[in-house]
């Protein structure tokens, strides 16, 4: 793909927020740069909580016509109606998700670092998979996925791949050309300016 095309951007939202106030944050956000998809991702388990999240954010969505995934609640998304879900073990819950969902709805999955996971997610009827983390974060093990990885992917594997995961300028710059989408999460909604903060890297990826 991304020889003859730009990535396309992802965005992930914060783990908590505020109903009153993320669902405006988001609109701006969606004014100022085209989104392909969002991917609900709140800490809580609390299904009340993740369906009035979902309401609110899906209002937003479907007003600049953006996708909306749901993070690991294979249930919730289909009893919500989202547009699909995100699973976050690999290739493990793909082909089950897409029984549940259907062939219309977007099954995307996460695989870390590993090439062999991510193959088999596309084999099992995943819509992408992603990759991460791009840079060093205190999460996880310390792990980051290489460049060789995306470079690989992207010469032999159809399937579009997500990089996500501590992404800077620079790391966008480095992977723009053979990646088909970045998520970006904290990287945008910890900034004082979210849509600034997206507008830095979204030029990155122009060069």
């Amino acid at each position: 793909m991304a020889e003859t095309e730009q990535p396309q951007i992802y965005l992930i939202t914060p783990p908590e927020f505020d109903l009153n106030v993320f669902p405006q944050t988001l609109a701006k956000v969606l004014e100022s740069t085209d989104v392909a998809c969002i991917r609900l991702a709140l800490a809580t388990r609390d299904e009340d909580r993740i369906l009035r999240a979902a309401d609110a954010v899906r209002e937003v969505a479907h007003q600049f016509d953006v996708a909306l995934v749901l993070d690991t609640h294979v249930v919730l998304a289909q009893r919500l109606g989202l547009d699909g879900v995100h699973l976050l073990d690999g290739a493990r819950s793909v082909r089950w998700a897409r029984k549940e969902l259907g062939d219309d709805a977007i099954v995307g999955a996460y695989c870390a670092q590993s090439r062999h996971e991510g193959m088999a997610a596309g084999e099992s009827g995943a819509d992408y998979v992603s990759f991460g983390p791009i840079g060093q974060t205190d999460l996880g093990d310390g792990a980051v996925v290489e460049r060789e990885l995306f470079q690989w992917w992207s010469e032999v594997i159809e399937l579009p791949c997500v990089a996500e995961g501590a992404l800077d300028v620079e790391e966008v710059a480095n992977l723009s050309t053979i990646t088909d989408f970045f998520a970006f999460g904290e990287e945008v909604w910890n900034q004082e300016d979210p849509s600034a903060a997206l507008a830095r890297l979204t030029a990155a990826i122009r060069g």
